[in-house]
C-alpha cells in the first residue's frame, strides 16, 4: 500500500531559484495588509476588475459569483458558446480566472505528465501551455473515477500556485508558466488520488494531504515553498481501511467572535471529523466527530455557524457553533440533516437556506437556523460538480452533459445540454460562464 522508494527518490527537494522577487512581494506584509479573505490586498484584487475567480469555489470560497456576474441562463453546443477549447487528457480541477485570462491544470490519463494551460478569456486563444511535472511511476490503488489533476489551482496578481498532491506542488509565473519554486518531497499515499484544493492564508499556502498512510495539513511559505507548519490529524479512524481515512475536502478560514475578541480559525473537513485549527500555527482548536469519510466539500460560514457535510456512507449536513475547544461533538452541534445530502458537491448558502445537491440529483433547500427541509426537487442524473450561485440563480452541472439553472425557490428555469458532462465546478465572471467538461473548456456568453 506504500509508494515505492523509486517514486519518492524522483520527487526531490524544492527548487528555490528566482525567489527574490516573490519574497519581496510577501515578506513585508503585516496581518492588516490582507484585506480580502486574508489572502489578497484590495488594490491587488482591483487589478482583476469584475473578473476575479482566483480559487476553488470563487472569490470568497463559498460558490458565490460577484454581483456583477450575469452569465446566460440558456446554452447548447450551437447556442451562446463564445468559444470551445478541446482538452486532451483527464482532469477534474476547476478553472480559475483573473481579468482576461483563464488557467487550468491538466494531466495525462496515466498520470505520467501534469501540465498547466493559460487562455485568453475573451477569445479562447491559448497563451501558453507547459508540462510542470513528469512522473516515472504513479501510486497504487488509484481510482479510475478520479483524475491525476483534481485539485483546483490558486491565483494572486503575479503567480499561479498548483498542487497535484504528492506528485508535486509549485509556484509559477502566471504570465509565462515559469516555475519559481516547487516541492516534490511531501509524502502521502493518496490511495484513490488527490482532490483537496489549496487556499491562501496571508503569507502561506495551505492544503490537505489526507491519504492511506498519512493524514495531515501543511502550510508553505508563498515566497519560498518552505514548510511553515505541518499538523498531523488527531483522529481515531477505527480501521486500517484506506477508504475510511481518505479526504478530498478544501479548508476555509473564518473569523469567529469570541468572548475574548475575534479569532481566526481554519475549518478543515476530513474523514471521520471536521477540525478547526489555528491558521497561523496549525494547532488544533476544536473537533466534531462523525462516522462518514472522504469528505469533498469546502465548508460554509454565515458569521455565526459553520455548515459542513460529512462525505460518503450516509452523509449528513452539520451546523456547528465554532467557539468551543476540544471535542465539541455533543455540545456544539446545533442540528444535523441526513436526507439526500451530497457527498461530492459542496453546499451553497443563500439568504436563509443551505442548498445541498445530492450525488444522484436531489437538490434540497434547508433552513440554516433549524435544519428543517424547505423544499426538495429531483433534478435527475449524477453530480460531482459543485453548484454555484450567480445572477440570482443556482447553476448545477451533471456528469453526463446536462446543466440545470434553478431559482432559490426551486423553479427550474432551464435545462441545457453539452456534448460531455462535468466533474469540475463552473466559474461565473461578468457575462461569462466558464465550464470545464470531460472533453473541453467552454466560454458561455450571450
Amino acid at each position: 500500500m506504500q509508494l515505492t522508494r523509486l517514486f519518492f527518490l524522483s520527487l526531490l527537494v524544492p527548487n528555490i531559484a528566482c525567489l527574490a522577487p516573490i519574497h519581496a512581494q510577501y515578506g513585508t506584509k503585516s496581518a492588516g495588509d490582507w484585506a480580502v479573505e486574508w489572502a489578497w490586498e484590495k488594490n491587488e484584487v482591483a487589478s482583476a476588475g469584475n473578473a476575479f475567480w482566483p480559487q476553488y469555489r470563487g472569490p470568497k470560497g463559498d460558490g458565490h459569483a460577484d454581483l456583477s456576474a450575469k452569465p446566460p441562463v440558456q446554452w447548447a453546443e450551437d447556442k451562446n458558446v463564445a468559444w470551445k477549447h478541446i482538452l486532451d487528457g483527464k482532469a477534474w480541477s476547476s478553472p480559475v480566472v483573473w481579468g482576461n485570462r483563464v488557467w487550468i491544470t491538466n494531466a495525462t490519463k496515466d498520470g505520467l505528465s501534469m501540465s498547466v494551460h493559460c487562455l485568453e478569456r475573451s477569445t479562447g486563444k491559448v497563451l501558453w501551455e507547459r508540462v510542470v511535472f513528469t512522473n516515472a511511476v504513479t501510486q497504487k490503488d488509484y481510482h479510475e473515477f478520479n483524475s491525476y489533476a483534481s485539485p483546483t489551482p490558486l491565483l494572486d496578481d503575479k503567480h499561479l500556485f498548483v498542487t497535484f498532491g504528492a506528485y508535486g506542488t509549485a509556484c509559477l509565473n502566471r504570465d509565462t508558466g515559469a516555475t519559481l519554486w516547487e516541492r516534490r518531497d511531501l509524502e502521502c499515499n493518496h490511495y484513490r488520488g488527490a482532490g483537496s484544493s489549496p487556499i491562501f492564508f496571508r503569507n502561506t499556502l495551505i492544503f490537505h494531504m489526507d491519504g492511506f498512510d498519512q493524514q495531515y495539513l501543511i502550510a508553505l511559505d508563498r515566497a519560498t515553498g518552505k514548510t511553515v507548519w505541518k499538523s498531523n490529524r488527531n483522529i481515531d479512524y477505527g480501521t486500517d481501511n484506506g477508504d475510511y481515512k481518505k479526504g478530498y475536502g478544501t479548508p476555509h478560514v473564518i473569523q469567529v467572535e469570541t468572548s475574548t475578541g475575534p479569532e481566526l480559525q481554519l475549518i478543515s473537513p476530513a474523514a471521520k471529523a471536521v477540525i478547526a485549527y489555528n491558521p497561523e500555527t496549525g494547532s488544533e482548536l476544536w473537533k466534531v466527530r462523525y462516522e462518514e469519510h472522504s469528505a469533498s466539500l469546502r465548508p460554509l460560514f454565515d458569521g455565526k455557524t459553520v455548515f459542513t457535510s460529512t462525505g460518503f456512507s450516509k452523509g449528513k449536513l452539520l451546523a456547528i457553533r465554532p467557539e468551543g475547544r476540544g471535542d465539541v461533538t455533543e455540545s456544539h452541534r446545533q442540528w444535523e440533516a441526513s436526507k439526500s445530502i451530497g457527498a461530492k458537491p459542496s453546499p451553497l448558502l443563500v439568504a436563509d437556506n443551505v442548498y445541498t445537491l445530492e450525488d444522484k440529483g436531489v437538490l434540497s433547500a434547508i433552513n440554516k437556523t433549524n435544519g428543517e427541509l424547505v423544499w426538495q426537487k429531483r433534478l435527475g442524473g449524477d453530480f460531482s460538480s459543485s453548484p454555484i450561485f450567480a445572477n440570482g440563480n443556482l447553476y448545477c452541472l451533471d456528469e453526463k452533459g446536462k446543466s440545470h439553472v434553478v431559482s432559490p425557490s426551486g423553479d427550474v428555469l432551464a435545462v441545457n445540454t453539452l456534448s460531455a458532462g462535468c466533474l469540475a465546478s463552473p466559474v461565473a465572471v461578468e457575462g461569462d460562464l466558464i465550464i470545464r467538461t470531460r472533453e473541453a473548456l467552454y466560454c458561455i456568453r450571450e
